[in-house]
């Protein structure tokens, strides 16, 4: 029988979740029924049911179009909803050439809890705004809230403020894993909660290569801001609407717990500066499911901070993270882990994923001095087509000013301390990758602090014949790669069962120092 599940309720919407064994798209049309009429045809398994009323019982169920096969009915009650306050009541032109800043911000502090703040159709030219709890912004269909250009209209957040009694700094703002001033964000949330932002319409950061993408590892006045940031924040839902054009992060939440980020389209420029899609920090319990990524850095990015000889804040770690049902069109990586994890990042399942033309897919980046911990990360039921390198664990990354220094590339066993990364098991299973690029995989793990445990199963990698060489990963000394099999360097424990290479120019498995093989 054709099965779904209820991922989210709000006032107005329902997301909905299609149990098969497809990734992404279903593999037929289906026609979505509330209370025996028919209200939209999808083909994709996660999608957004609109335009309900609150507090009230629907029937909902799916008819597969082509096979005829219908699902069991769900009766769902959406919850309550308050108030409707509409931006342009407050004074908003909506014209993409009015400032409609305060008229946003005096829309969204004027309605009450359980209200909802709503953006008609047209164009909204706003600094930063910042979001308060219990409330919902929708953005309608064609409504677009626009950043402006001028930096000196975004209000500068401290990286923490410090306590009166000592004991325990507030963490405002973080720029690449740091405690640190950075402009406000278009949409800004602060230890705000039960905050849900839907809709049919777009966040446009309004970034361009003249503005916040000139030049953008240099500090003018602050960093740069995101396009959504959420700090300290809990119990929040982001669904449905498109975000693009980010001046760094898209999407980052900081310190949050108990997230969802629903049906998301997020779109930058393929040569946009470090304009990852979603980069969830030091977060507890989130859910990223149904997102298209096309964006001009990682896609999804898990961060737990960064240790560095000057760090002054205390790291928390990023755990029970699912990344479900998603598309990666372009990227650097598809789901990447650091190199920001000096928290410690754990239990993270990806799953029904497909990645297209990302450099990397399941990508892991570390180096010592980053300290910290990554462990139980499960990758299953993965398409790939087009990566460059679809399996990456990287011990040697070489960033930051001093991320060439013999400390961090060198391959002699050193002294294992606080600086030292730890990486423990990584489970990669029912994975298909075709027209591959530069290597299956590339797992390098440090001599003094081996990788715990690496399971390749049910894996099949082919290569494009026409592949050019290039990194399969970002460290020192490394020679280009086309076509390489799967490399392992420092593993203690390595299980493959059921993995096939195929047009490979290398042994398909290439295995150094490796403490126990079960195959």
């Amino acid at each position: 029988m054709l099965k779904f599940d209820v991922v989210s309720v709000t006032a107005r919407t329902v997301a909905l979740e299609v149990d098969n064994e497809e990734c992404f798209y279903s593999p037929n049309r289906l026609n979505v029924y509330v209370n025996d009429e028919k209200v939209d045809e999808v083909n994709t398994n996660v999608f957004i049911i609109r335009n309900l009323m609150p507090n009230r019982e629907y029937s909902v169920w799916l008819e597969d179009a082509v096979t005829g096969e219908k699902s069991e009915r769900k009766v769902i009650r959406t919850k309550d909803e308050t108030a409707v306050v509409n931006v342009k009541d407050f004074g908003a032109k909506g014209d993409g050439v009015s400032n409609d800043t305060s008229f946003i911000q005096a829309a969204i502090y004027a309605c009450p809890p359980g209200g909802r703040v709503v953006f008609p159709q047209g164009i909204y030219l706003t600094a930063p705004v910042f979001l308060k709890s219990d409330i919902t912004l929708e953005l309608q269909r064609d409504a677009i809230i626009r950043g402006v250009k001028e930096r000196e209209l975004y209000p500068i957040l401290p990286g923490a403020l410090k306590s009166e009694d000592g004991e325990k700094d507030f963490y405002l703002a973080s720029w690449e894993g740091n405690s640190a001033e950075c402009f406000a964000s278009l949409i800004t949330g602060i230890n705000v909660e039960n905050v849900v932002i839907t809709g049919e319409g777009t966040i446009d950061g309004n970034a361009s290569f003249d503005t916040w993408w000139h030049e953008p590892k240099v500090k003018r006045i602050a960093w740069r801001p995101r396009t959504i940031f959420l700090s300290n924040c809990k119990n929040v839902l982001v669904e449905g609407i498109t975000v693009k054009n980010s001046p760094s992060w898209t999407i980052h939440p900081l310190r949050c717990k108990n997230m969802k980020f629903i049906g998301l389209n997020i779109e930058n420029p393929k040569d946009s500066p470090n304009t990852d899609g979603l980069n969830p920090e030091s977060c507890d319990n989130v859910l990223i499911l149904g997102v298209r990524f096309s964006v001009g850095d990682d896609c999804v990015a898990i961060k737990a901070g960064k240790r560095t000889a000057d760090s002054s804040c205390s790291f928390e770690p990023s755990k029970n993270i699912s990344v479900r049902n998603c598309l990666m069109e372009y990227g650097h990586g598809g789901v990447v882990i650091g190199s920001e994890m000096s928290g410690g990042v754990a239990d993270v399942h990806v799953e029904k994923c497909i990645f297209n033309y990302t450099d990397r897919g399941i990508r892991i980046k570390t180096r010592r001095g980053r300290g910290g911990y990554i462990d139980g990360i499960y990758a299953t039921k993965i398409k790939m087509n087009g990566v460059g390198t679809p399996f990456t664990i990287n011990s040697y990354y070489f960033c930051d000013p001093d991320g060439k220094t013999e400390y961090v590339w060198s391959k002699e066993k050193l002294p294992v301390d606080e600086r030292t990364p730890h990486i423990g098991g990584i489970h990669l299973n029912n994975i298909t990758c075709i027209n591959t690029q530069i290597a299956a995989a590339f797992i390098y793990g440090l001599p003094e602090a081996k990788i715990d445990n690496v399971v390749l199963k049910d894996i099949y990698v082919h290569f494009d014949v026409n592949a050019q060489p290039g990194y399969a990963e970002m460290l020192s000394f490394i020679e280009p790669m086309c076509r390489n099999g799967f490399y392992i360097n420092n593993v203690k424990r390595l299980e493959i069962k059921n993995v096939k290479v195929e047009n490979q120019l290398t042994d398909a498995l290439i295995k150094l120092n490796i403490d126990e093989e079960h195959m």
